[in-house]
């Protein structure tokens, strides 16, 4: 369940558009979905062996600093910060997509959904400031509906819906490689969260058996849930269908039960989303407490109103990295390109601890109980092949998105130098 957990969010909701126009065909559209599993499962297994092998808290953070340098560390997980935000910035945007039709008709699209973003992000900032103490409801609300969102999805296989349009697979296998490299891009997206297994390694019995069984079932129940969904979007909307729609969940509900459904899910499909920007506005200024307790950023940041419980600065902060990616761009897809560059960089470095971790182990010798997978070298070795295609992908098809990635990632080292002799 915490592996489904960490990698279910709301990107089922509308990435597959994303895949559908980047793959041009059905064959090539499951396959990435299909391959995009597999390599995830390689990914949670070595992150679940870097766990095990290196059990702290917040050991996602921590590990750049254990096998590289603080420095590094810090440059990485600055950008993660930032990624972070764009991310909430990302599903935000989803939300705003399917109510804008409904709200503002009439209004620019691009407009509408930047107004409701930002009034939303507005909304949610105002309560948390005040005090909200209900995050744990929140997200209980906001797993159920999606997970039933995602079986009434599933359900519409089994009724009437429209035939699916025949598409003709004319493309060459220059073209078929071409799509599947730019379909990692919203297939990884939509898998990420499992690199977060690493922090469970010291908490599991037995982690040799349970890690890779766990994570084995996880992975096979997320890519059953994610196929079938998207069949279920490509018999009922047809692949043409897919590829143009801007809200899924509730596109399908319009086939299949009129406006009336569509318009019911659309503000429920709403109202978790913002469930989850609410979530990650409340949970991700704990990673600034945490770089603030290494003393990498300012105490400020681990201020907390003793009456709220808030960490108002932290919150504050973050809330205008979302703003602030907003104003950049109000496009799902050109977010998207911002996130998967600081994601894929941050994974691949991660990923090769395990190389360091195994190294070191050569002369201290293998710590008892631990995880060690089979796959070893070569499954981390193809997870970062991978994502380094991820990269090249985003840096090709969305060079803005990479300069600004790379001019965040190389200031975040004098921006370390600073800090450090600021605070100590």
């Amino acid at each position: 369940m915490i592996v489904v957990s960490l990698v279910i969010g709301m990107g089922i909701f509308r990435t597959p558009v994303e895949v559908a126009n980047k793959a041009q065909t059905p064959t090539i559209f499951f396959l990435a979905w299909g391959i995009g599993a597999l390599i995830s499962f390689f990914g949670a297994l070595t992150f679940a062996e870097i766990g095990s092998r290196y059990p702290v808290a917040g050991g996602f953070y921590r590990i750049f600093s254990h096998c590289y340098h603080p420095a590094f560390a810090f440059m990485v997980n600055w950008m993660t910060v930032i990624s972070n935000a764009a991310s909430t910035a990302s599903v935000a945007i989803i939300g705003a997509e399917y109510i804008q039709p409904i709200l503002f008709p009439t209004l620019e699209p691009a407009q509408a959904i930047r107004l409701i973003t930002l009034s939303s992000i507005v909304i949610l900032y105002g309560i948390n400031m005040a005090g909200i103490k209900m995050s744990a409801r929140t997200l209980n609300v906001l797993m159920i509906i999606k997970i039933s969102l995602i079986v009434l999805l599933i359900a519409a296989l089994f009724s009437a819906h429209t035939p699916s349009a025949q598409v003709n697979d004319t493309n060459t296998p220059e073209d078929w490689l071409k799509a599947f490299w730019l379909c990692f891009v919203p297939v990884f997206f939509t898998y990420g969260g499992y690199q977060q297994t690493m922090n469970f390694g010291s908490d599991v019995p037995n982690a040799s058996r349970t890690m890779p069984r766990a994570i084995f079932y996880g992975i096979a129940i997320i890519l059953s849930l994610y196929l079938l969904v998207n069949f279920s979007y490509f018999r009922v909307l047809g692949f043409e269908g897919l590829k143009n729609s801007t809200a899924l969940a509730a596109d399908v509900a319009r086939v299949l039960l009129g406006d009336s459904a569509f318009k019911v899910v659309a503000f429920i499909m709403f109202f978790s989303v913002m469930a989850y920007v609410n979530a990650s506005i409340l949970s991700n200024p704990r990673v600034y407490y945490a770089m603030a307790e290494d003393k990498v950023l300012p105490p400020i940041f681990k201020k907390i109103n003793t009456k709220t419980q808030v960490q108002e600065f932290s919150v504050s902060v973050f809330v205008a990295f979302i703003v602030l990616t907003l104003f950049f761009s109000t496009s799902f897809t050109q977010v998207l390109g911002y996130v998967m560059f600081f994601d894929s960089i941050s994974l691949i470095t991660a990923s090769a601890a395990i190389f360091i971790l195994r190294y070191r182990a050569k002369k201290q010798g293998d710590p008892e109980g631990i995880y060690k997978m089979k796959g070893y070298p070569w499954m981390p070795a193809l997870f970062i092949v991978v994502y380094t295609l991820v990269n090249i992908s985003v840096l090709i098809s969305n060079p803005q998105a990479s300069v600004i990635g790379f001019i965040l990632f190389v200031s975040g080292f004098p921006l370390y130098l600073i800090l450090r002799k600021l605070i100590r």
